[in-house]
Parts: C-alpha cells; sequence; structure tokens
C-alpha cells in the first residue's frame, strides 16, 4: 500500500511520529474535524431514531458439523461460532463510549448471556472498536489477537496471551485459521499515541472450509481485490457501511454504502453485509440512510450472483459445512 505521510504535518501541534504513520494512504480527518460532526448534526438523536434500528432477539442455535453462526452484536461487534470455536470480533458492550452519545441499540445479546469465548480478535485501537469497560470483563487467560502495537495495551491489564499480527500475518487456533489483512484507517486513542498501533481487518477460515471477512474500519481501496485474489471463496464479507457524513471528510478512512458494494465485488465474496450503523451516531448522515444507499446500490449493480443478507441487531444466522479450501 502506499504512504501520504509526508503530507501529514501536524495535528494538535505534535508532529504525526507514530511508528505506523508510512501505511497511511492520505491524511486521517483532524482531530477538530471527528469532533465536530461525531454524534451528528442535530441537537440530538430521537426515540424514532432507535425504533429505525432492526432489531432481533433469539437464541443461539446447536451448531452442527462444520457449520458457522454469526451474530451481530452492534456496531462491529460479531460473535462467530463453530462446534469447536467461539470468536469475538471488537466487543463494545457499553452504553457509550467517549466524544459519543449513548448507543441509538442495545447490544444484541447481553454480554453475560454469551457463550464461553475462545478468543478475542481487535481490528484497532478505537474506542468503536476496543472498549475498555468491556476489555475489563474478559478472563485474563482468553487469547486475544491484536494488530501490531496494540499488545502492550492487553498486557499491562492483566491479559496473559496475547498475539501481535502485521499485515498478511497468520495465527492458528486450533484448526482455525485468523489472517490479518490490510486497511485504509489509522489509529489512536489520546493525544500522544497517532499510529502507534496498526490497524487492519481479519479473514477467519474454519477447518471446514467457511471463510469470513471482517473488515474492521476502512476506507476503499486497491487491498479489497489483493484479499480477495489471496483468500478466494469468501463466504460473508461484513464490511462496514456509515460514519461517512461528510463524505469529504470521511471517505478516505470510511466506506460509503456505495463503496462497500464496489469493495464485496472485488473481494469477491458470496454475500455481504453491513455493519458500523445504528448503534453510535459517530456522524451526521441519518441513522437508517446506510441501509437505503446499500439496498440501492446493491439494486443498481444488479447483485453480480452475490446476496446482500440484510441483518437485524441481535440476529444469527448459520453457514453449513463445505469442503475445506486447498
Amino acid at each position: 500500500m502506499g504512504s501520504s505521510a509526508e503530507a501529514v504535518e501536524m495535528m494538535w501541534g505534535v508532529p504525526y511520529r507514530g511508528r505506523f504513520v508510512e501505511r497511511l494512504e492520505s491524511s486521517p480527518p483532524r482531530p477538530w474535524e471527528v469532533l465536530r460532526y461525531r454524534g451528528g448534526t442535530s441537537p440530538g438523536r430521537t426515540e424514532l431514531d432507535r425504533r429505525l434500528v432492526p432489531r432481533c432477539d433469539g437464541r443461539l442455535p446447536e451448531l452442527g458439523p462444520g457449520e458457522v453462526s454469526l451474530t451481530w452484536i452492534g456496531h462491529a461487534t460479531f460473535l462467530l461460532r463453530t462446534p469447536e470455536l467461539c470468536l469475538l470480533i471488537d466487543p463494545v458492550w457499553s452504553a457509550r463510549i467517549p466524544f459519543v452519545r449513548p448507543r441509538l441499540s442495545p447490544p444484541g445479546m447481553a454480554f453475560d448471556a454469551l457463550p464461553p469465548v475462545d478468543a478475542v480478535l481487535i481490528s484497532h485501537d478505537h474506542y468503536d472498536h476496543l472498549d475498555a469497560a468491556t476489555v475489563r470483563r474478559l478472563p485474563r487467560d482468553i487469547t486475544v489477537l491484536v494488530p501490531l502495537g496494540l499488545g502492550h495495551w492487553f498486557t499491562r491489564r492483566g491479559f496473559t496471551d496475547v498475539r501481535e499480527a502485521d499485515w498478511w500475518d497468520v495465527t492458528l487456533l486450533g484448526t482455525t485459521r485468523c489472517d490479518f489483512v490490510p486497511a485504509r484507517h489509522w489509529s489512536r486513542r489520546g493525544v500522544w499515541d497517532f499510529c502507534r498501533s496498526l490497524w487492519g481487518g481479519w479473514v477467519v477460515t474454519t477447518a471446514h472450509g467457511r471463510r469470513l471477512y471482517h473488515a474492521g474500519d476502512t476506507g476503499y481501496g486497491p487491498f479489497f481485490a489483493e484479499i480477495g485474489r489471496r483468500f478466494p471463496e469468501i463466504d460473508t464479507a461484513l464490511l462496514p457501511i456509515g460514519a461517512y457524513h461528510p463524505v469529504e471528510v470521511m471517505r478516505t478512512v470510511h466506506l460509503t454504502p456505495e463503496d462497500a458494494v464496489r469493495a464485496a465485488r472485488d473481494l469477491g465474496a458470496r454475500e455481504l453485509v453491513g455493519m458500523h450503523w445504528g448503534t453510535f451516531a459517530l456522524t451526521g448522515e441519518p441513522v437508517a440512510q446506510p441501509m437505503e444507499r446499500l439496498r440501492r446500490e446493491w439494486s443498481a449493480a444488479g447483485g453480480r450472483g452475490q446476496r446482500l443478507r440484510e441483518v437485524a441487531v441481535g440476529q444469527t444466522w448459520v453457514l453449513s459445512a463445505r469442503s475445506a479450501p486447498e
């Protein structure tokens, strides 16, 4: 991937000197831009906004040999289960995260109702993907997969099995393969830690051949086609479709719904699931607009043999087994 680090000069009067600044493809939004548009342009979110977010309350199904289930907890949080393994991706259960209004929709499953979790996958360090209050509730001996530079955040909190990954690194969890892949984003939790840890997405391949891609948070880029080339036959692509307004500020680091359709086509994924909307009002678009635009673009693009799966918060769906890829 290219770099635009030379064009990134100062933020809050502090030079960009992060370890991974050379991985940037473009300058991310300035702090004052993020704060200006975070939470939307309206004075507050209404009860109608909350009712526009689809919800589904159901029990987790029993899984047969080789089956995989996915549950959307909300925003970018997913529970991925096989008969052998339970993974939690970007866990956020807090009602509120810093600098953002309270969540519009409650988590699709109570934290205490989770089945035993074997491993946690983190895409990057932003508060809507890495929630300290939720992490405190996890057992300290759980396996945690994180981007390069983020391991110390967990080890200093007492976690004992923390594994860092660079782009294209592979981590095996028993017979399940987890590949960390590129994204077009950035990292930062405070004033002094800009780009000191990496960001990316995860491709999870089960022993029975099911392949799921969680993009984390990202803008559009040529890496989608490269991911599709390296990991053929992606069954489900979980792609962010929200937090894009205003486009001229956010598009370098967030997908628009139209970008997500294009990315799914580049990936060659069998189905697209839109995430990163309907939970936190990060920017100013109407709450239901991301899914409306996704449907419209999907229809205009003709689907191209793929499926758009519309998922409600709390909904679980099951993928049956198939032969493992060579």
